[in-house]
């Protein structure tokens, strides 16, 4: 009885743990942002200049229909619009959470 109960702690200790290993980090997502995406996106508060017809992220965060999921996929699905970067998953969804953080 002692050994399935150690087997479920060891279980369920692992399932929080991976939970928070994937748990996506949006410090690291505004790093990527204004290394790749500020050429034509407004990425932050302090950045003054993007291209014109292009949505600041604060913009894409307050639309009704956002998704940090969503947005995690998109960034990851080739589009004529944008250059496919090389994301990671985890890249992906770092963005998508800086992103997330900007909705207001």
């Amino acid at each position: 009885m002692q050994i399935c109960h150690a087997a479920i702690f060891a279980v369920a200790f692992e399932l929080v743990a991976g939970s928070a290993a994937l748990a996506a980090d949006a410090n690291h997502g505004a790093e990527l942002a204004k290394r790749w995406c500020a050429a034509c996106h407004v990425v932050s508060d302090d950045q003054k200049q993007a291209v014109a017809d292009v949505p600041p992220f604060a913009a894409v965060a307050r639309k009704p229909d956002f998704s940090p999921e969503k947005l995690a996929f998109f960034l990851l699905d080739p589009h004529p619009k944008m250059p496919n970067f090389p994301l990671s998953r985890a890249e992906a969804a770092d963005i998508a959470a800086y992103i997330a953080s900007l909705r207001k």
